[in-house]
């Protein structure tokens, strides 16, 4: 259950430019300061519960997270891109309708949403750690200074940190050189590869088979293999083929020659007949 104040009733939010819901308005202005103050929408929220499922097996404690937003629903449309909030108590676990979740920051360096970031890093260096085979084990403090260096970066650039970037950067952080792994692939690649073969393969109709079948830039496979089977088939640089077409074509004239030559030979050696005296 999310902490409770009963000062923080309302709330009215806008739609960003950048598709980001951003707080315009409070009810309790004196604690709450609305600049640069960001709201998590439902959709938004889906998603990182999702995110958190798998590191339920590192130590996840729900009733952290809980106690890290205060819950907001609809209550009704303010202006154009706006809407107002009107609090709630429901659980974003187990509620069934669409929540906004503010982050509690009234204390930003020991307050409930502070306590969510630390408890959410320890937990995703604990799932890294236990995934990958890094030379050296990650740390925490690793961790958070390469996030604090991309966040610094953007407020350089005078943009506002929004609360489900900063929370997307944690659960789905990776070292550097490792940004295209994850537990599927490392587990991919410890299966042999007799496991592999076929797998995610398409199934062809009888229609795109036939096709396949007369497509002639397919048949290369074969000719090859058929070539690498015949013994009496002998890889030759390129032209002596050539060469030694020609030379078998000038050996057959030859032959020809010579048989018509001797042809002709024997005819002029052939005696003739004695002719008769009258």
């Amino acid at each position: 259950m999310a902490k409770s104040s009963v000062i923080l009733d309302w709330c009215i939010v806008r739609l960003g430019s950048d598709h980001n819901w951003w707080v315009d308005e409070v009810s309790d202005p004196v604690r709450w300061d609305v600049d640069g103050l960001s709201i998590i929408d439902p959709r938004q929220m889906a998603h990182l519960i999702e995110l958190v499922e798998p590191l339920r097996d590192y130590g996840f404690d729900q009733e952290i997270m809980e106690a890290a937003f205060i819950p907001f629903r609809i209550e009704k449309e303010a202006a154009k891109k706006k809407v107002r909030l009107r609090r709630v108590k429901d659980s974003f676990f187990e509620s069934e309708e669409k929540l906004f979740a503010l982050p509690d920051i009234l204390d930003e360096e020991n307050g409930p949403y502070a306590d969510l970031l630390d408890h959410l890093t320890r937990c995703r260096v604990k799932m890294l750690n236990d995934l990958f085979a890094f030379v050296s084990k990650l740390t925490v403090d690793e961790v958070e200074d390469e996030i604090r260096e991309d966040q610094n970066a953007e407020f350089a650039e005078g943009k506002s940190l929004h609360a489900f970037n900063e929370l997307s950067a944690i659960l789905d952080f990776m070292p550097a050189g490792w940004e295209n792994e994850d537990g599927e692939d490392a587990a991919r690649k410890s299966k042999p590869e007799a496991d592999l073969d076929g797998e995610d393969l398409p199934e062809l109709d009888e229609k795109e088979e036939e096709a396949l079948k007369g497509d002639q830039s397919l048949t290369w496979d074969e000719e090859d293999k058929d070539k690498e089977e015949d013994p009496a088939a002998v890889n030759l640089p390129d032209g002596e083929d050539d060469d030694d077409e020609e030379e078998e074509e000038e050996s057959d004239d030859d032959d020809d020659d010579e048989s018509e030559d001797g042809e002709k030979s024997a005819k002029s050696a052939k005696p003739r007949p004695k002719s008769r005296r009258r």
